[in-house]
């Protein structure tokens, strides 16, 4: 009788401990079919020919698998690890960003209410904003994110390597994230910093950033996006620096849905180019479908710097 108590009494504890506990695996798969002319932000695993696009700038999203844990420490803190790697539905190649296996995300952190400490490879604060007002959602054939970078410096994008970055709470819809990079973590020998500021609460997002590569130019953004319901518009102004090379201008769109179906346009316009020596005026035409919560369907069109691209593609999100 006493072992059958103390057997349950250690079972009812390592429960306990479980529950404290816990690690989710999750992904992303996205093929389709298209033609790539571009070479964006999004790698291409395409040319000029029609044919299978399975991690490419056509593409919605690259396809991804990726772990993420988190343990409840008790008296509200917590700490937790996000290891994620891209793959390419293609050929089932490897297809992170940076060219190495967990290339998307690979992080821990620690968290309570006064926000969350993060080390490691992860999203910049300037992807964290820009993707908030981005009406494609920071897709990859988003004319917005291929065009200024997500408002970074071209060495850095939307991930940071070795980053120390910490994060808000978000108190009333607004929150701050910042992170830094030492010199001899970053290409070029070059520290760097990265400082975001987001509003993100009912009908209206609107953030501001600022990316700053030493030895190069600040690359910054404002935007915003307004909901009327079935139908939003966004706007931002946004430059992209490399060395003292800059990119900056405009951006204008407009989304409407009816139900499952979601219509999106976005056009870019430099003020100014330095990177190409010439200022293009870039555009992305989308159409979504969605077949569940969790899968759609997706057409889009993306003019990039003289440009055509198109893709036709189904995402699932798991």
């Amino acid at each position: 009788m006493k072992k059958s108590l103390i057997a349950l009494a250690v079972l009812g504890l390592s429960s306990a401990a479980m529950a404290q506990s816990s690690v989710t695996l999750y992904g992303v798969a996205d093929a389709g079919v298209g033609q790539i002319k571009s070479d964006g932000v999004g790698s291409n695993d395409a040319s000029t020919k029609t044919e299978f696009l399975g991690a490419s700038t056509m593409n919605n999203g690259t396809s991804r698998l990726g772990v993420r844990g988190v343990e409840d420490l008790g008296g509200g803190l917590q700490v937790g690890f996000n290891f994620e790697t891209g793959l390419d539905l293609d050929n089932g190649a490897q297809a992170s960003s940076g060219g190495t296996m967990w290339g998307r995300q690979a992080n821990m952190w620690l968290g309570g209410n006064w926000g969350t400490v993060k080390l490691g490879r992860q999203f910049t604060p300037s992807y964290l904003v820009e993707s908030t007002y981005d009406l494609t959602g920071a897709a990859n054939y988003s004319a917005l994110a291929n065009t200024y970078n997500y408002g970074t410096n071209q060495n850095v994008g939307s991930r940071a390597p070795s980053a120390f970055a910490y994060v808000s709470p978000t108190f009333y819809g607004f929150k701050v994230a910042a992170a830094y990079v030492t010199k001899h973590d970053l290409n070029g020998d070059s520290d760097a910093y990265d400082l975001g500021a987001l509003y993100n609460q009912g009908p209206i997002a609107i953030g501001a950033s600022v990316n700053k590569v030493e030895d190069h130019k600040t690359a910054y953004q404002v935007g915003g996006k307004y909901n009327f319901g079935m139908f939003a518009v966004a706007g931002s102004y946004s430059q992209t620096t490399d060395g003292d090379l800059r990119r900056r201008g405009f951006s204008l769109g407009a989304s409407a849905n009816w139900g499952a179906f979601t219509l999106t346009g976005d056009v870019t316009r430099d003020s100014k180019n330095e990177l190409t020596g010439k200022k293009y005026t870039n555009g992305v035409v989308e159409a979504k479908y969605a077949l569940s919560k969790r899968t759609f369907v997706y057409g889009a069109y993306l003019r990039f710097d003289g440009d055509n691209n198109w893709g036709l593609g189904v995402r699932h999100n798991f």
